[in-house]
């Protein structure tokens, strides 16, 4: 059974900077592509970054310029670097993997528990 887990979330003044990672463990034949989400209180689950396998990024408007997604193949391990933090930055982040159990077949998406970033003073 594969996990995912999440670590380096808290609190951080507005300005400060935060790194998550999220390391995937268990028996699985590959990961595609990793992303990072959130969610706050009364919005609806926000994509914030991916990276694929090769390493190509994308990320949502909000954050270009402040957050950095990368991740370590040999560990299995995707992290988010968020630097110029803002209050609008609290939320829950969620990281999730499209991981492959069978080279032939689709891989499956999963999900970490959840970590809680809060920006304030």
């Amino acid at each position: 059974q594969v996990q995912l887990v999440e670590s380096g979330g808290g609190l951080v003044q507005p300005g400060g900077s935060l790194r998550l990672s999220c390391a995937a463990s268990g028996s699985m034949v590959s990961i595609d592509s990793m992303y990072w989400y959130r969610q706050s209180p009364g919005n609806k689950l926000e994509l914030v970054a991916s990276v694929t396998k090769g390493g190509g990024t994308n990320y949502t408007d909000p954050v270009k310029g402040r957050f950095t997604i990368s991740r370590d193949n040999a560990k299995n391990t995707v992290y988010l670097e968020m630097n110029s933090l803002k209050p609008e930055d609290t939320a829950a982040y969620y990281c999730a993997a499209d991981v492959r159990f069978s080279t032939y077949f689709q891989p499956r998406t999963l999900w970490g528990q959840g970590t809680q970033v809060t920006v304030s003073s």
